[in-house]
């Protein structure tokens, strides 16, 4: 995972504000691809070199991330990230969205 790219589109995301901007489609189509390049670089990286806001920003795309890798391993990484952030768990619901993630991986295996 090229960390150092995943922070510049994260930086680009912060900068769209407009919730309906392409621009915002884009750096989370990107934000995706990254992540998903590959998985054991992308667990290392959560992990280890997450920061809070990160965190928060992957809250966004973690649905979309489970459709691409089908992972159940990233996204139980990132669950596990809720204790080590609880104030950004709370703030951004990211209990919900890996939820929905969680949904997603469970009706593809049905």
């Amino acid at each position: 995972m090229d960390v150092q790219k995943f922070r510049e589109v994260l930086k680009r995301r912060d900068e769209t504000h407009d919730e309906y901007d392409y621009g915002l489609e884009m750096c989370w189509k990107e934000e995706v691809e990254i992540l998903s390049e590959d998985i054991p670089s992308t667990i290392k990286y959560l992990k280890n070199d997450c920061t809070e806001d990160e965190f928060s920003w992957i809250s966004e795309i973690i649905e979309d991330l489970a459709e691409k890798t089908r992972s159940r391993e990233l996204i139980e990484c990132y669950k596990s990230l809720m204790a080590k952030f609880p104030e950004e768990t709370k703030r951004y619901h990211v209990d919900f969205c890996i939820e929905c993630a969680e949904d997603f991986l469970e009706d593809t295996d049905a």
